[in-house]
């Protein structure tokens, strides 16, 4: 129910920004997060690469930003593992899905070349550019990264207090629905709180 609730804002909001309500290229991303003392060793686990004991969460979404999919494993998961059955749940709920971008953790083990001829998807990795240091914009892969950043706004989304991955995944999805029923009954210009008022 929660992600029926989830499918019909996301389509509300691409009819509403003149797009097809069923996307086709799609943006994939994980995050991890610490979990609290709640969480079960057998749901959790360390990731190496950002030095998180914790979850991972795999986060799908269409160009505009709201999540086609959510998925929520232990932190020790590689991308690449569980990108197979991420693909293929995509490919059965979203039989119109032909591009997918992601980043190159994605694109180990020859999965491009598995997504195209298993799934009839292309798999387009993004590239960090050579020699770039810190914080790089990268093209489409931000929309996903904002996204991540719209759920964090949410102060309970920064840390995993939840038993099961379900139940985490539960709770993403009623951050994101949130979100957009915010945005959907919005009326007139948002204000801008930086400017000062005009002196009278």
């Amino acid at each position: 129910m929660v992600t029926f609730i989830r499918d019909q804002l996301r389509r509300y909001i691409r009819t509403g920004k003149g797009r097809c309500p069923f996307p086709v290229t799609l943006i994939v991303d994980s995050q991890s997060v610490k979990a609290a003392s709640t969480v079960g060793r057998d749901s959790r686990g360390y990731d190496a690469g950002k030095k998180i004991n914790g979850r991972k969460r795999h986060l799908v979404v269409d160009t505009l930003g709201p999540p086609v999919m959510i998925t929520v494993t232990a932190g020790d998961v590689r991308d690449e593992i569980i990108a197979r059955d991420l693909l293929w749940r995509l490919r059965l709920t979203h039989p119109q899905i032909t591009q997918i971008w992601a980043n190159s953790a994605y694109a180990r083990d020859l999965l491009p070349a598995w997504t195209a001829e298993h799934l009839w998807m292309s798999m387009r990795p993004v590239q960090c550019p050579r020699g770039a240091r810190g914080f790089v914009v990268l093209p489409r892969r931000w929309k996903v990264e904002r996204s991540n950043d719209w759920i964090m706004n949410a102060r309970r989304s920064c840390r995993d207090y939840e038993r099961l991955p379900q139940h985490a995944e539960a709770h993403l999805n009623w951050a994101f629905i949130t979100l957009m029923t915010r945005r959907l009954t919005r009326k007139g210009p948002r204000v801008n709180w930086t400017k000062q008022p005009p002196l009278q």
